[in-house]
């Protein structure tokens, strides 16, 4: 597994684990939690606080839904790490951060196919968007 951050690949650094139970969550070394992109969030609105990282499934680059709920969790108030995690591709990292995603976390063979210097090139994601451009 490999992530990605604005400065390029990075190892795991998380060393808690993940559960997709948020009764599990609790404390300072609680687990991350697992979403899938079909997650409802009313059930865990009131544990928002106490999470501080929520990782979304992506089980293919076609499936947008991840991204609404990047931003939804965003629109709720959630401050902790965000991580997209599954079958992305580099032309969907500037819209993973402007979602809301902290992160993005590949498999080792999809960075072998879509090296550091593709992901590099947007990682100025915020210098890029259609609006910046209109403004001149």
């Amino acid at each position: 597994m490999t992530l990605i951050r604005d400065s390029g690949f990075a190892p795991e650094d998380w060393p808690h684990g993940f559960t997709d139970n948020p009764r599990e969550i609790a404390g300072e070394n609680g687990a991350g939690l697992d979403l899938p992109s079909d997650a409802t969030l009313e059930e865990i609105a009131a544990r928002l606080p106490s999470l501080r990282l929520i990782r979304i499934a992506f089980a293919s680059f076609a499936d947008g839904r991840g991204f609404g709920l990047a931003r939804q969790l965003r629109l709720m108030g959630y401050r902790g790490r965000l991580r997209a995690a599954g079958q992305l591709i580099a032309d969907q990292y500037a819209m993973a951060r402007r979602a809301g995603f902290d992160e993005v976390e590949i498999s080792e063979a999809d960075a072998k196919r879509q090296p550091e210097d593709s992901w590099l090139f947007r990682a100025d994601w915020q210098a890029h968007d259609y609006q910046t451009r209109l403004r001149g």
